[in-house]
């Protein structure tokens, strides 16, 4: 345990990219759902997805040459599957990626994903330490774990700590899948929207949500909160997984989805992305499952079950098709709505060159692909987020 004589007390304003700070009985739990979205949801997947912090950070301003950063992560174990590798902390300094860290330990999250059971058991914080840091004043950025569970309990360095000023450059606030969460990517500045918003120098506040970008109205009224000066959606991959819904309620749907943004962004450029290639959904519909077969191998792998000569059921090649459909009607008279076919950002030559691993998620070298393809379409001059 370190004996530094600096302590700083962790408060919201050295978080950055989350909706909501909990106050804990052991500290502080950033969530990228606010409380009365919360409060609607009744699905434990969900409830697991918005905790994990993909995209947000502690940030600081400090000449310290040693941090320590004590926390709880919550470890997924997932039954019958091998274990999940410790999630990965990442250290900026000045924007350079200079070290990386893990907790081992902390709570563990029990699910089962064939009952659909989630059972939480308590464990103890574990301690993440950075040292060799320049002795200068540098802007510092810790990013948690993307798909860690994360508390924060306590910061220690050995020198003063202030939190870091707001950049004042454009928010980028975007919601989707478990893609734009950052499964399968192995630290949480590798995620594709990470990438993305360093190339197109955004803030981002990254509401991706593993299995959980399901056009639900209390994820749309969280987003209308807040501020923002770009917005986008990516749908699909979960409508078709999940086996949610079919064909005749998913335009109404999206028009209710993107109703509810444009009441608190009514001028803000809009963006929706329609899913990435992913051959197994792309004419089989859901529900999604886990391939026993691979898993008896040792292998995590998903596939496709539902019945593909049904033309109500949702899949990847339709879902698309009503996307395009309900954005162009609605861009008539809404000159900041924009549509972006995610077979752009990866396509079916890149899975022939980066296969996705588990059948449904990217890896970190296909995410920088897509991050750096979204910042090329989107960010730069002649996109519909250029600044």
């Amino acid at each position: 345990m370190s004996t530094y004589p600096t302590v700083t007390p962790l408060t919201p304003e050295l978080i950055r990219g989350a909706l909501e700070i909990e106050r804990t009985d052991r500290g502080l739990l950033p969530h990228r759902l606010p409380a009365p979205a919360r409060a609607r949801n009744t699905d434990p997947q969900l409830a697991m997805a918005e905790s994990q912090p993909s995209g947000v950070h502690l940030a600081m301003r400090t000449r310290a040459t040693v941090i320590e950063l004590d926390a709880i992560p919550t470890k997924r174990h997932y039954a019958g599957a091998p274990p999940r590798p410790d999630g990965i902390y990442d250290l900026r300094v000045d924007g350079e990626l200079t070290a990386q860290g893990t907790i081992s330990g902390g709570d563990v999250l029990r699910i089962d994903v064939n009952t659909g059971t989630f059972t939480p058991v308590r464990g103890d914080p574990g301690t993440v330490r950075f040292e060799g840091l320049e002795e200068r004043l540098k802007d510092v950025r810790i990013w948690l774990p993307h798909d860690e569970t994360t508390e924060l309990v306590a910061l220690r360095t050995d020198a003063p700590v202030e939190p870091l000023a707001v950049s004042g450059g454009r928010v980028w606030l975007h919601h989707g899948s478990s893609i734009s969460h950052g499964s399968n990517a192995t630290n949480p500045t590798a995620i594709w929207p990470a990438i993305a918003a360093d190339q197109g120098a955004a803030d981002l506040v990254n509401l991706g949500l593993g299995g959980s970008a399901l056009l639900d109205s209390f994820t749309a009224s969280a987003m209308r909160e807040v501020p923002a000066d770009l917005v986008s959606v990516k749908i699909g991959i979960n409508l078709a997984n999940a086996d949610l819904m079919r064909m005749r309620a998913l335009g109404p749907a999206v028009h209710g989805f993107l109703d509810t943004l444009r009441q608190g962004h009514p001028d803000t450029p809009l963006l929706v992305v329609s899913p990435l290639y992913c051959p197994m959904h792309e004419h089989t519909p859901g529900p999604g499952a886990m391939d026993m077969d691979a898993l008896k191998e040792g292998r995590v792998a998903f596939k496709a079950t539902g019945d593909p000569s049904d033309p109500t059921r949702l899949t990847l090649t339709n879902i698309r098709r009503e996307l395009e459909r309900v954005v162009a009607q609605r861009a008539a008279h809404d000159a900041n709505l924009h549509y972006l076919d995610g077979r752009e950002l990866y396509g079916k030559a890149d899975f022939a060159e980066l296969p996705l691993p588990d059948g449904l998620h990217p890896d970190t070298p296909a995410h920088r692909r897509i991050g750096t393809r979204f910042a090329e379409r989107v960010f730069a001059p002649g996109g519909p987020f250029a600044p």
